[in-house]
């Protein structure tokens, strides 16, 4: 059984960091790329970033380049997101998502496995 476990959401002012935390178990880790969304009420799922198994590739929405930073730790069966100038526009539900595909894929539905979320707020 997979299993998606995303933490370290919260509160933080804007211009401040976060780190998130995707801890996967039941898949073989290392060969599947992770991707965060993130969704707000009403919107769909937005794609942040996406990391492909192997770790030698990664991709970004233009509005988080430069701020976010995904890694993975294939010997935790983690990936990380760093989150950095967070701004107000940022607060959402972020979830993790897993897949056995090395393409790179920014949808949603492109993705098998998901994680319940945390809940990132960014106050001004």
């Amino acid at each position: 059984q997979v299993q998606l476990v995303e933490s370290g959401g919260g509160l933080v002012q804007a211009g401040g960091s976060l780190r998130l935390s995707c801890v996967a178990s039941g898949l073989p880790f290392s060969i599947y790329s992770i991707a965060w969304f993130r969704q707000t009420p009403g919107k769909e799922r937005e794609f942040v970033a996406a990391i492909r198994w192997g770790g030698r590739s990664a991709d970004y929405a233009d509005s988080v380049k430069g701020r976010f930073t995904i890694s993975r730790d294939n010997g935790k069966n983690t990936v990380y997101l760093q989150m950095s100038s967070l701004r107000p526009e940022d607060t959402a539900v972020y979830h993790c998502a897993a897949d056995r595909s090395i393409a790179r894929q920014l949808q949603s539905y492109e993705y098998n496995y998901w994680g319940q979320g945390t809940q990132v707020t960014v106050s001004s």
